[in-house]
């Protein structure tokens, strides 16, 4: 991986690096992980770091690339890649100067809350999985506000996009190269938007993404009216209708609707502590989201709804555009591969300190998650070397020993 850093001095601050994510320790920022990799000199190795991540000039798409030729393989070994997993991921942060902090929701806390928020793309098989992609959010103010962005050094072609727009450009970017393309998993926060489902669809790619409860369908069998017959005046109306009596209908009114005979038991795969199975419903549907803008129907696509035994009404939604003859069980078998990447984004944060960079700039922030990634492919590599086993995660390492005189920076004298 070292190849793709472009000077060789940065070989040795990669390494360093690298294993300072590696060891344990309750902080993974800079000045910790210095103490840890090189007890006897902690100010040198310091600098070093610092301005490894935050300052030298490397990119983080070579370096992804090198995971992905690196880690791939070996986890193809064992299975093909499945499923093209689009997330998002929320780091908490004090103060409003670092790059894209903003009020927004936080899925780490669960809440709306004072955090900065990245786009991910990963690859998953039914054993492993790997983040490919990493890129941060910018909220409008942010990427409207010049004077924050040259400070926090953004550079001048990123303009705001949505993070529905930022993940359709990763998912761009992998088609281009090369990565084995598979099928598309994203939640509702995704899935209700209709352009980022159409720009799936146009690179050519199946999805099955989470939906709303209150997202229009027309019901199986049902589609929008056709235009109105011409009159014989001005041009001919050419835009599909609806009327009072003909309308589409929200998810859950529809999935509450279906005859119990819809629902059947399904299982997916074996949990932690037993198997996981659920009641599923899958009906052919069209998406309604402003079809009367339109002058034909959208496509059929299925509708996949989960309604889990001793509940009052149904959980889950989904929108697909697999296969007619799919089943329904390989349809929830795709749709909940993306648990995938919860434990992705477990690993990276509480083994390997995703969240934990603490400098303001925008190089430094995407140069620790790469990094943080790049660990990650090597631990997934060598956990490939080894027979399946439920024992290898996570890595049994100990750090050094610090000398007895070292204080972190900002500690108390002890004199």
């Amino acid at each position: 991986m070292t190849a793709s850093l472009g000077h060789a001095d940065r070989a040795a601050p990669f390494r360093s690096y690298t294993a300072g994510l590696l060891l344990p320790g309750a902080r993974k920022s800079v000045e910790p992980m210095a103490a840890r990799v090189e007890p006897g000199r902690v100010q040198a190795a310091h600098q070093s770091l610092h301005h490894f991540v935050a300052k030298a000039d490397w990119s983080d798409d070579a370096l992804l690339a090198a995971v992905r030729t690196h880690v791939l393989p070996i986890i193809e070994q064992r299975g093909p890649i499945r499923g093209w997993i689009i997330d998002d991921t929320g780091i908490p942060k004090k103060g409003t100067h670092s790059v894209g902090v903003a009020r927004q929701y936080c899925g780490q806390l669960g809440k709306q809350d004072n955090c900065q928020v990245a786009v991910t793309l990963s690859l998953a098989a039914d054993h492993a999985s790997l983040p490919v992609a990493h890129r941060l959010y910018l909220p409008q103010p942010w990427a409207d506000d010049l004077a924050r962005r040259a400070k926090a050094g953004v550079p001048d072609d990123v303009a705001f996009q949505t993070k529905p727009q930022i993940a359709l450009a990763q998912i761009r970017a992998a088609i281009e190269a090369g990565v084995p393309t598979a099928t598309v998993l994203t939640d509702a926060g995704y899935g209700v938007d209709t352009a980022f489902r159409d720009g799936i669809t146009q690179l050519g790619l199946a999805y099955v993404v989470g939906i709303q409860t209150s997202t229009s369908l027309w019901p199986p069998g049902a589609e929008p009216l056709p235009p109105k017959p011409w009159s014989g005046r001005g041009r001919p109306a050419s835009l599909i209708r609806r009327d009072p009596e003909h309308t589409p209908v929200p998810a859950k009114a529809l999935a509450m609707s279906l005859p119990k005979r819809a629902w059947r038991r399904v299982t997916w795969r074996e949990g932690s502590n037993t198997t996981l199975a659920g009641r599923f419903a899958a009906v052919r549907v069209r998406p309604a989201n402003r079809d009367y803008n339109r002058p034909t129907p959208r496509p059929e696509e299925w509708l996949l709804v989960e309604w889990p035994k001793g509940e009052p009404e149904p959980t889950k939604y989904w929108l697909s555009t697999l296969s007619p003859t799919t089943t329904r069980r390989a349809m929830v078998d795709q749709a909940k591969l993306r648990w995938r990447i919860e434990r992705d984004y477990q690993d990276l944060k509480q083994e390997l300190g995703l969240g934990h960079y603490e400098g303001r700039g925008w190089r430094g922030f995407h140069h620790h998650a790469t990094l943080c990634i790049a660990t990650y492919g090597f631990l997934i590599a060598e956990r490939g070397a080894f027979p399946p086993s439920d024992g290898f995660w996570p890595p049994s390492l100990k750090a050094p020993a610090l000398p007895d005189d070292y204080r972190p920076r900002g500690a108390p004298d002890p004199a």
